[in-house]
């Protein structure tokens, strides 16, 4: 709800209207609008207190800009901001009539590519944003320890996951492929832990019988499976259903593998001093012990 006197074009975004007060903030404002700004719109998405802490400033000045841009208070400010970036993802990436005009391509490419154009527009379609959200605090939080472990097809995305979480926070474990040795892991999680699983068909029943488990430990499962729905779906905190079937003998993952690179930003984004701390200590670490050299 817009203050009285308010007068905001009904396309105006969060952005336009900072920008159109730019000239009426105070010292403290500046900075929270040059952070609201630095990674927009993912940056007003976290809690205010976080938020007011990566600005320097304290919680009233955040209340205070949110109304002094028209809102109510910070929590209709950040519905703005969410529906801002709902509606972004949902943006149609490729339409078939989109395609260049006279572009000559292979007719297997151009059906491969089609397909899977369609499967990403789908897959973001399908995405909660209200999950997505808190599957971004949960693996943000230091507090809980992260396994991952996908399957045949899906264990690449998996490791990809991991290696960039490891990098962003502690606390991050990829499992080993071989399940003689899962036990190993098993004993070290709890109702603190969290559990991802990427599991599309044709589903493992090794993965399941981990994620029953690890449930069984009252750890929180999040899986990664395909339109279909793994059985693990049953009994996980967290699905996300992406669409994987194309014209191959195998499954396309691009779509799971949107979904996590969106993750990847949004932990990034609320976690902000420590992880860019993290990662210029491992860029250190590279550096002395000279693993890459120029």
């Amino acid at each position: 709800m817009l203050q009285k006197g308010a007068h905001v074009r009904r396309s105006e975004t969060l952005k336009d209207r900072l920008k159109d007060k730019a000239s009426q903030l105070t010292p403290a404002e500046r900075f929270l609008s040059d952070t609201l700004l630095k990674d927009y719109p993912m940056s007003g998405l976290q809690s205010i207190t976080k938020l007011a802490d990566a600005a320097g400033v304290s919680t009233p000045s955040v209340i205070r800009l949110a109304r002094k841009l028209g809102f109510d208070g910070f929590p209709e400010m950040q519905a703005a901001l969410r529906e801002e970036a709902s509606a972004q993802i949902k943006k149609p990436i490729l339409k078939r009539e989109g395609w260049p005009e006279g572009r000559k391509d292979s007719p297997a490419f151009r059906n491969f590519a089609e397909t899977v154009f369609e499967n990403l527009d789908q897959t973001i379609k399908r995405l909660d944003p209200a999950t997505f959200d808190a599957l971004a605090k949960a693996l943000a939080d230091t507090q809980r320890n992260v396994f991952l472990l996908g399957g045949r097809i899906t264990r690449s995305n998996a490791d990809y996951f991991f290696n960039h979480l490891q990098i962003i926070r502690p606390g991050v474990t990829l499992l080993s492929q071989s399940p003689n040795v899962w036990p190993q892991y098993l004993i070290d999680m709890g109702p603190s832990s969290v559990l991802v699983i990427f599991d599309i068909r044709r589903y493992e029943a090794d993965l399941a019988r981990l994620a029953d488990l690890a449930k069984q430990r009252g750890v929180v499962i999040v899986l990664f499976t395909d339109q279909w729905g793994s059985p693990i779906s049953k009994s996980a905190d967290y699905v996300i259903n992406a669409l994987v079937e194309v014209p191959s003998s195998w499954d396309s993952t691009l779509g799971i593998n949107l979904i996590v690179e969106a993750l990847i930003a949004a932990i990034q984004t609320q976690r902000l001093e420590k992880a860019r701390d993290r990662i210029e200590a491992l860029e250190d670490m590279f550096r002395s012990t000279r693993i890459f050299r120029k």
